[in-house]
C-alpha cells in the first residue's frame, strides 16, 4: 500500500472504531437502564407493642438467723449425773427432750419434808377448827358480851390456815425443784455449744449451754426505697422465696413475719422480716438451710395496670424506635417506673401494637426508610 492509500485509510479506520465503541457504550447503558433498582433500606427486625398487667417481683438480700438463742442455765446446784446423746456441739434435740440431769437425792429429802409441813398443818387446822366448833357450842349459853372472837378462837383459826398455805407453798417449791433436776430443751433446738459432763457439780444460775431455735428462722432484709414504693398494701404473711447460691443452691419456702417499722438514717432503707419455718428439716423432707446462710428472697409487689416490659437494649436515654405506617423510623419518649434483672418496666410513652423495632441499623435516624424482616403487609407500602 502506498503512501496515499495509508493516508486515506487510517482516518476511515479510526471512524469505525469509533463508532463500534459508540455503539457499544449505548447498547450498556440500555442494558443497565432496564435493570431493577437496588433496595439500600437498612433491615429491621420489629415486634407490637403489648400492653399487660404485670406483678413486680421484689428481691433482697440477708442472713439466716435463729428466732431466738438462749443461754441455758442451770436453776439449781448439784452434780450432775447424765446428760442427753444429742446434747454436743452441732447436736438437735426436740422441745422437752432431757438435755442432762442433777443429782436428786437432796431434792427427794427435802419433797418429802414439805409433804410432812403440809400433813401437819392440816393436822393443826382439822383440830383449830374442831376447837372453834366447842367454842361456838359453848357461847350460846353466855351473855353476848363475853362472846368474842379470841373466845370463838377465829385468830387461832386463821393463823392455822396462813400455816397450811405456807406449807403448801413450800411443797411446791420442793416439787419444782425435784422437776428442776431433769433440764429439758425448751423448744426443738441445735446445741451450739456445752460446757458440763458427768460428775461436775453446777451451780445454781451457772451457763452451761448455747442453744439456737430451729423451730423457726428469720431473715432481716433491707429494702431500698426504690423497691419500697411497690410492696403490696399489705405485708403480713405474703410468700416468699428463700434461695442459697452456689452449686448446691437450695430454694425454701418461706412468709414475710412483720416490717421493723423504721427506716435507717445512714441508707434509707427500710427492713422486713421473712421467716422459715422448720429450716433444718426435723419433720419434713427438705433442704436444710443452715443458720448464717447468706440467702437471696425475693416476693410478689404490687400489680401494675397495662405496663409494658420491654429488654433494656431496646431503651436508650428513655427512648425506643418504632416503625410507622410509612415504614419510617421514629423516635419514642418512655416513662421507665422500675428495672427488673434485664428489663424495664415502662408506664407511658408506648401504644398498644406500636411497632418495636428489636435490632436498630447501624446508625438510626427519624424518618429513615426501613425494610422490615418478615414483612407485615399491614406495614408495607410497596
Amino acid at each position: 500500500m502506498n503512501h496515499l492509500g495509508m493516508k486515506i485509510f487510517t482516518p476511515i479506520l479510526a471512524l469505525t472504531i469509533g463508532g463500534v465503541g459508540f455503539y457499544a457504550i449505548n447498547a450498556s447503558a440500555a442494558k443497565d437502564d432496564g435493570k431493577k433498582n437496588i433496595d439500600t433500606r437498612p433491615l429491621v427486625k420489629v415486634e407490637a407493642a403489648q400492653a399487660q398487667d404485670y406483678q413486680v417481683r421484689i428481691n433482697s438480700f440477708g442472713e439466716v438467723r435463729p428466732l431466738e438463742r438462749t443461754m441455758l442455765a442451770s436453776q439449781l446446784a448439784g452434780e450432775v449425773t447424765s446428760w442427753h446423746p444429742n446434747f454436743v456441739a452441732g447436736g438437735k434435740v426436740a422441745r422437752g427432750d432431757v438435755l442432762f440431769s442433777i443429782e436428786k437425792d437432796t431434792y427427794q429429802a427435802a419433797l418429802l419434808q414439805a409433804q410432812a409441813d403440809v400433813s401437819l398443818a392440816e393436822a393443826q387446822l382439822i383440830e383449830e377448827q374442831a376447837r372453834g366448833e366447842v367454842a361456838k357450842r359453848e357461847a350460846k349459853s353466855l351473855p353476848k358480851s363475853k362472846v368474842t372472837d379470841l373466845y370463838l378462837r377465829k385468830p387461832q383459826l386463821l393463823s392455822a390456815q396462813a400455816a397450811l398455805k405456807s406449807a403448801q407453798a413450800r411443797l411446791q417449791i420442793a416439787q419444782r425443784d425435784l422437776d428442776n433436776c431433769e433440764v429439758k430443751a425448751p423448744y426443738d433446738a441445735l446445741v451450739v455449744s456445752r460446757n458440763l459432763g458427768v460428775g461436775q457439780f453446777v451451780n445454781q444460775g451457772a451457763t452451761v449451754a448455747e442453744l439456737f431455735n430451729i423451730e423457726s428462722a428469720e431473715i432481716t432484709l433491707p429494702i431500698a426505697g426504690f423497691d419500697r414504693t411497690f410492696l403490696p398494701a399489705n405485708i403480713a404473711q405474703v410468700d416468699a422465696t428463700v434461695k442459697t447460691k452456689g452449686l448446691n443452691g437450695i430454694t425454701r419456702a418461706g412468709k414475710i413475719s412483720r416490717d421493723l417499722g423504721v427506716i435507717d438514717q445512714a441508707t434509707r432503707m427500710s427492713q422486713l422480716v421473712v421467716r422459715v419455718e422448720d429450716p433444718y428439716s426435723l419433720k419434713a423432707n427438705l433442704p436444710v438451710l443452715k443458720f448464717g446462710s447468706y440467702v437471696e428472697v425475693s416476693f410478689a409487689g404490687q400489680t401494675l395496670n397495662q405496663v409494658y416490659r420491654l429488654p433494656q437494649e431496646l431503651v436508650n436515654k428513655r427512648t425506643v424506635w418504632i416503625v410507622d405506617a410509612e415504614q419510617t423510623m421514629q423516635p419514642k419518649q418512655v416513662e421507665v417506673i422500675r428495672e427488673e434483672g434485664e428489663y424495664f418496666i415502662i408506664s407511658s410513652g408506648l401504644q398498644s401494637q406500636d411497632q418495636l423495632i428489636t435490632t436498630l441499623p447501624e446508625y438510626p435516624q427519624p424518618g429513615l426508610k426501613v425494610k422490615i424482616e418478615n414483612n407485615d403487609t399491614r406495614l408495607s407500602t410497596d
